[in-house]
């Protein structure tokens, strides 16, 4: 949602417990600045500054990456060594009505690698929420889905139609993953340089 805080405002995400408990919000961090002619949010937000919080709720310890976040492998990153089972990416995505042609088909292909890419390389379920319909020029491409912790897709919806997507993520599948790919123990931290 547009919050305004003082005098600055925010793309947020607010994160609710099963009770209904709001247990905190993520401000996304990456602002687009005119991608492409469409995506001009940098005129109206800030980064977000309360960093990359973790949610523990009555299921799962989750993370929150709020749509242009998603192309960044750093968030995804901070969030599983934080302790994150499941990282989720409210998006609004899509493509000029115009169409998009070829072009179009590898950019969607591109959303969709990179966030399975995520929850490979960090050993997460990543669940990709994306608009649906057609807004002034931007034709939203929907395609929601939620992949496990080696990128299987496990659960996609449509890309006309909203759609309620309803996986039963097997956390356990977890450790399993990172006991045979151990992607998370066995970096060298010492070896990175980012800046």
């Amino acid at each position: 949602f547009f919050e305004k805080d003082q005098d600055q405002y925010f793309n947020t995400a607010c994160v609710f417990d099963a009770d209904g408990t709001m247990l905190g919000k993520y401000r996304k961090i990456h602002i687009p600045d005119d991608l492409a002619n469409y995506y001009s949010e940098a005129y109206y937000f800030s980064p977000g500054d309360l960093g990359l919080p973790v949610f523990e709720t009555a299921y799962a310890k989750i993370g929150v990456q709020v749509c242009w976040d998603q192309w960044f492998p750093e968030g995804a990153r901070s969030l599983a060594l934080k302790g994150a089972e499941i990282i989720f990416y409210p998006t609004a995505i899509g493509w000029p009505t115009a169409g998009n042609g070829e072009m179009g088909k590898i950019e969607h292909e591109a959303w969709t690698t990179v966030q399975r890419g995520h929850a490979i390389s960090n050993t997460v379920f990543v669940a990709a929420a994306n608009r649906v319909g057609v807004e002034e020029h931007l034709k939203f491409w929907g395609s929601s889905f939620v992949a496990g912790p080696f990128g299987q897709v496990l659960a996609q919806a449509s890309s006309e139609d909203a759609e309620n997507l309803l996986v039963a993520c097997d956390l356990s599948s977890i450790q399993v993953v990172r006991r045979d790919w151990p992607f998370l123990s066995a970096r060298q931290e010492g070896s990175y340089e980012l800046k």
